[in-house]
């Protein structure tokens, strides 16, 4: 910082700077939230953007509505706080589709659903695997009541101790090949079996969507280049990921989460951010079906698809494959 000297002459006043919009993290910084640290780092948005985790949040969407800020949460907890008249608008997803997995031991055979039936699996009640995984069961016409759901032995630890028969958890939780704990593992993903809704989803307090339509815009433009910086070459992205943000995680652990997440963010044919109606009407009657909520306010009033359609109408290049198609 310069100081002046008493004597100095005084300096003519100038501008001050645009307020920081905030951008806040659902969780602790790591893979998941790739696209938006390389964004930032990169300098993908010319609007004055500050990232910030904020894990253990229970009121996570209130607090990003509160803040007139954006945010990055499950599809699950935004529609939920929406229902419940949080004034919130979601405009892009992060994850297409959910990033919940049941993993069993590769020695036990579990290795469908069905073969679930009569077993203990490790869940925390109430979360997006807990609902994911009895629409599953559900759609499958499996009875979930011959299933023995223990609460809180989600762990990976829970599953190597013979606690539970199989666990119910993020994709990139699970140990990398490099990790001390690391054990083969049996991977169920439940939009194999039909279930697909969004996952991480982008959303903002409805009063930044209307008085600044045009920051919403530049921040997603921003996040889609984010996600293409992250996964057109490792050997680039994870050093420079691994150094931002205060965690410095293990780069070996965060390529292989990175590995994981790739084709919820970039599916084959898809476009970065780009969810459809279907998953989201899905979201809502697993919900309903859960008794978690009451749809009071419409899908039509909280889920808006213009944005994704105008940055990818005035970019084309955003939408290139060539961009980052091929995984180095």
């Amino acid at each position: 910082m310069l100081l002046l000297r008493p004597d100095a002459a005084p300096r003519a006043p100038t501008a001050s700077k645009p307020v920081a919009i905030k951008l806040l993290l659902d969780g602790r910084y790591g893979a998941r939230f790739a696209g938006e640290l390389a964004a930032s780092t990169q300098g993908y948005f010319s609007s004055r953007i500050e990232v910030a985790a904020q894990p253990e949040d229970p009121e996570f969407v209130q607090t990003v509505a509160r803040q007139h800020a954006i945010g990055v949460t499950s599809g699950q907890n935004f529609l939920l706080a929406s229902w419940r008249g949080i004034p919130v608008t979601a405009f892009a997803a992060s994850f297409l589709d959910t990033s919940v997995a049941i993993f069993t031991l590769e020695s036990s055979s579990l290795r469908r659903p069905a073969d679930l039936v009569g077993k203990r699996v490790g869940y925390r009640r109430a979360s997006e695997g807990d609902v994911v995984f009895d629409a599953m069961m559900a759609q499958l016409g499996l009875p979930r009541s011959q299933i023995t759901k223990v609460p809180d032995r989600d762990s990976f630890e829970a599953l190597r101790a013979g606690e539970v028969d199989a666990i119910i958890a993020a994709i990139d939780e699970q140990p990398d090949p490099s990790s001390s704990t690391y054990t083969k593992l049996n991977v169920i993903k439940p939009q194999d079996y039909g279930i697909h809704v969004p996952g991480l989803v982008y959303f903002a307090s409805n009063a930044l969507v209307h008085e600044q339509p045009s920051m919403i815009a530049d921040v997603l433009q921003g996040l889609i280049r984010g996600w293409q910086f992250t996964y057109a070459d490792y050997a680039r992205s994870v050093p420079v990921l691994a150094g931002a943000g205060p965690a410095k995680p293990n780069s070996e652990r965060l390529k292989f989460g990175l590995q994981q997440l790739r084709p919820l963010v970039l599916p084959t044919g898809g476009r970065i951010g780009d969810y459809d109606e279907s998953r989201w009407r899905t979201l809502r009657d697993i919900l309903l079906f859960a008794k978690l909520g009451e749809e009071d306010v419409p899908l039509a009033q909280t889920v808006n698809y213009q944005f994704l359609r105008d940055v990818y109408r005035r970019s084309p290049d955003l939408a290139a494959p060539g961009a980052w198609s091929e995984e180095k």
